[in-house]
């Protein structure tokens, strides 16, 4: 509105005249008339001044008025022109791209979708926008969204049914399609949700460096009035069968503030988990943790969703699906004590029941006599703690229990910190008389692995023996392990009613970046650090200083039927060897993919000893759903040792799965299986508000300009005086410009009207 009464005013629109140069055309004869008016003016204002019957006030106002009219009348002598560079009619080609991804079917338009914009204004020949451009331009259009293609007209009906956008993409084909030909500029038309990963600097820097400029119009709202969107999740890539997974949930709301939403999650179909929230205020985010067991084996879909809500913008953003590999296999445990003592038989009773665990325990009984238990087979460290580097990282996590580091030689101790750093294996050191600085691990390379600062034993000014009340800190009362009840309140409840344990390892302080997750507080009220864990190359490291556990199965206030131990020990023991690696890793860049999209795969390959392998053989067998086997060769990345990568592009929708063989020497190192979902991706439903910020940039930087729907009926003429492509000069007079004959009359009839009120006339 305000541009259409600009355009009445002054006869063009304000880009037209940011685009021009405006000159005076002033010839001699018109500067002679020009000075003699202002010595008319300046005749006009001294005789006011002089009149009589009349005050100094009324004198000023009737001269400013004159004036006024005369400096009209100069202004129109003066032949003010406005030069333009215009675009030649039909000598130029203008591209024109057009969104065509899901995120148009959005009906943030008064109840429309976006894509009617591009119905009414493209779709038909009579068409807005369409027919203003073609009247001066030959257009070339292309429809884009994960790619981008011409069309055969500019009126070709698109489906809107891009899985993603790609907007760098799609200027880089533009510009390549009309290259050599006198371009005017390119017409972008799309909400400016680009949900790829590459960067549009290079795209921009080529379009700038060519003079190409790039108008864009935005389509859609900057922000929905009504929006619940699961912004993001968090799940672990793999699991072992019967893990409680504790999942975080970014919830991001607008225009139900304060509302309480269930949050549902389901296993393939079928609900595991629900739980309500209660919504933030607009505009912020709520991370909602939820916890989930992964009960069956196999590749497993996980979805969190929030039911649609009265009067929600975008629906599709309610729900985020993740894919987790659930294995169904057993991982096995060192668990090595010095002396026989009650910790070790509590905690194997309680985990042996875990059908995916087997710890095999190794007692000393007496000097270089060992009691085993469970072993795999009757050889299985005979000759006690393992000697070699192959035997040692067989296992997937370590536990030491009290037993002094005097009991290793020097190379074993180097195995040790190498399971951690090398191997990416678990290690969990419990307290008691021979564990910590009491048992002489101090200064040794264990020591740089663990979590906590082992000093020299009796250098801490701490009594030996403490009796300790544990409690979780604030990371505690939410970790997985930690959270030893169904919700954080209960969790904490639960740890109040616990007994006293005791520990012979003061440890006062950890290292930097190391998590404590429990302490424990002393009669005298002295905290110590009871659980802590930190990364260590490639794997974890965890202190669990306190040497008896047990009591929280056997003190006598302790039920029966109560499971708090059992609990706590299953889920220390599996998140030992959580996320410990194979010797050959698989991964994907994303777990899911838009069909004929490439999977790029990248496995890394080391030998029994955890050293990288730059010589194998790696083959990727890939079984699409219908059951069509492919093998897909995978090359060693020269500049990463042991890195191999490949990939193929699935044509069918569903489930892949890929497993990876690598052998040396006619020998198998190891098989390793994941899966890829084949599905459209739901990408274009989130943050799915029209980036204006984008949309600009990308004009900007290119010489362009950016609209929306409310100002788009100015992009002819934009596009016509940006002096690209084959142009000609034009000359516009601007002295018969409406408002000069408005102001004339306005003035003039100000000064009569003046002068009648005043009895001046």
């Amino acid at each position: 509105m305000v541009e259409r009464a600009f355009q009445f005013l002054f006869k063009f629109r304000p880009l037209v005249f940011e685009q021009g140069e405006l000159v005076l055309g002033v010839s001699r004869l018109a500067l002679a008339a020009l000075l003699l008016a202002g010595a008319v003016g300046a005749y006009a204002v001294f005789t006011y001044f002089r009149a009589s019957g009349s005050n100094r006030r009324d004198r000023l106002i009737l001269a400013c008025l004159r004036l006024g009219i005369l400096g009209l009348i100069l202004f129109c002598l003066a032949r003010p022109t406005l030069i333009l560079k215009a675009a030649v009619p039909q000598q130029n080609f203008l591209g024109v791209l057009l969104d065509d991804s899901r995120s148009m079917q959005i009906a943030d338009r008064a109840g429309q979708p976006r894509s009617d914009f591009i119905r009414q204004n493209f779709s038909r020949a009579d068409g807005g926008l369409l027919q203003a451009l073609s009247n001066k331009f030959v257009i070339r259009a292309l429809r884009f969204s994960s790619s981008a293609e011409r069309l055969p007209s500019p009126t070709a009906n698109l489906a809107y049914e891009g899985s993603r956008t790609n907007l760098g993409q799609a200027l880089d084909r533009a510009r390549d399609e009309l290259a050599g030909l006198p371009l005017a500029g390119l017409v972008v038309v799309t909400d400016g949700a680009d949900t790829s990963d590459a960067a549009l600097d290079q795209s921009l820097a080529s379009l700038k460096a060519r003079s190409i400029p790039v108008f864009t119009i935005g389509l859609g709202q900057e922000r929905f009035a009504r929006d619940i969107q699961i912004t993001r999740v968090e799940t672990p890539r793999a699991a072992l069968k019967g893990t409680s997974i504790v999942v975080d949930v970014l919830i991001t709301q607008t225009g139900y503030a304060g509302a309480t939403v269930p949050l549902q999650v389901e296993d393939e179909g079928q609900i595991v988990a629900k739980q309500d929230v209660t919504l933030p205020p607009d505009g912020e985010s709520e991370t909602v943790r939820v916890r989930v067991t992964a009960d069956h084996a196999g590749s497993r879909v996980f979805s969190f969703r929030v039911p649609p809500q009265p009067d929600e913008q975008v629906v599709q953003n309610n729900i985020r699906e993740s894919l987790v590999e659930v294995s169904d296999r057993r991982e096995k445990l060192l668990y090595m004590e010095g002396e026989p003592r009650f910790e070790a038989k509590f905690v194997r009773e309680n985990v042996v029941q875990d059908n995916n665990l087997q710890v095999v325990i190794l007692d000393r009984t007496a000097q270089d006599k060992y009691l085993r238990l469970d072993v795999g087979d009757s050889n299985e460290l005979v000759g006690g703690f393992p000697k070699t580097r192959e035997e040692l990282f067989a296992y997937r996590g370590i536990i030491l229990g009290s037993i002094e580091a005097a009991s290793f030689t020097p190379e074993q101790q180097r195995m040790l910190a190498d399971f951690v750093s090398r191997r990416g294996g678990g290690l969990l050191m419990l307290g008691g008389r021979r564990s910590f600085a009491e048992g002489g691990w101090a200064g040794t390379p264990l020591a740089d692995v663990l979590p906590v600062v082992v000093e020299g034993a009796g250098k801490q000014g701490t009594p030996y023996f403490a009796e300790l009340a544990i409690r979780p800190t604030r990371d505690g009362a939410v970790y997985p392990v930690t959270q030893i009840a169904d919700t954080e309140p209960a969790s904490a409840s639960r740890w109040d009613a616990l007994p006293m344990l005791t520990s012979v390892n003061a440890i006062r302080s950890v290292k930097p970046g190391a998590t404590v997750l429990l302490t424990g507080a002393d009669r005298r009220n002295t905290d110590q650090i009871v659980l802590a864990f930190q990364r260590y190359g490639r794997g974890k490291a965890i202190a669990f200083v306190v040497q008896d556990s047990w009591q929280w199965r056997m003190d006598v206030k302790m039920p029966v039927t109560d499971t708090t131990f059992a609990t706590f020990w299953r889920r220390l023991t599996r998140w030992v060897v959580d996320g410990v690696p194979d010797h050959v890793i698989v991964t994907t860049a994303q777990d899911r993919v838009d069909p004929g999209e490439a999977v790029r795969l990248s496995a890394q390959v080391v030998d029994p000893a955890f050293i990288d392998v730059n010589d194998a053989r790696v083959v990727a067998h890939v079984t699409s759903p219908s059951g069509k086997s492919t093998d897909v060769p995978m090359d060693w990345i020269v500049s990463h040792d042991g890195e191999y990568r490949g990939n193929f592009v699935p044509d069918e929708e569903g489930l892949y799965e890929v497993k990876v063989d690598a052998r040396r020497d006619q020998k198998n190192l190891d098989t390793n299986t994941i899966h890829v979902r084949v599905a459209p991706g739901d990408r274009e439903y989130f943050d799915a508000t029209m980036r204006a910020p984008l949309l600009q940039r990308v004009a900007e930087e290119t010489g362009g300009r950016f609209f929306t729907e409310a100002n788009a009926a100015g992009l002819s003429d934009a596009i016509s005086y940006t002096g690209r492509g084959v142009t000609v000069v034009e000359q516009h007079d601007l002295w018969d410009m409406p408002v000069v004959l408005l102001l004339l009359i306005g003035l003039t009839g100000t000064e009569w009207a003046y002068r009648r009120a005043r009895g001046l006339a």
